[in-house]
């Protein structure tokens, strides 16, 4: 399974933003798509997880309640809405598939497959 993320960039706070990733190479079931961010000197945090099928959306602490995860299946692809951006939410963004495992509760290690991400940052 191979992931691309893209759609990063510089923006002032309050703006929007909306990252994809196209994730191909897999036969069978769409896999199971999470987001995770890093700040810089910072561990990679839980943003939030879509099943293959996005009938179940699960949002971490990270999310803030202004990030909204989506696919669009005919396209193979994974979003993530970021609306109201703060300066905090600078980092890079990185999507992850779940091919063989389960998803439980957003650790990183229950991903088996990750993106090259996406840098985002938010100034002032």
């Amino acid at each position: 399974v191979q992931l691309q993320a893209s759609g990063g960039g510089l923006v002032q706070a309050g703006d929007s933003l909306r990252l994809s990733c196209v994730h191909s190479g897999r036969t069978g079931n769409r896999p199971a798509m999470g987001w995770f961010r890093q700040a810089p000197g910072k561990e990679r945090k839980f943003v939030g997880h879509i099943t293959w099928n996005g009938d179940h959306v699960y949002y971490g602490n990270s999310a803030e309640g202004r990030f909204t995860i989506s696919r669009a299946d005919t396209e193979n692809t994974v979003y993530l809405q970021m609306d109201s951006l703060k300066p905090e939410n600078t980092a890079i963004y990185y999507c992850a598939a779940i091919v063989w495992g389960r998803f439980t509760r957003g650790n990183p290690n229950e991903y088996d497959y990750w993106g090259q991400g996406t840098q985002v940052t938010v100034s002032s």
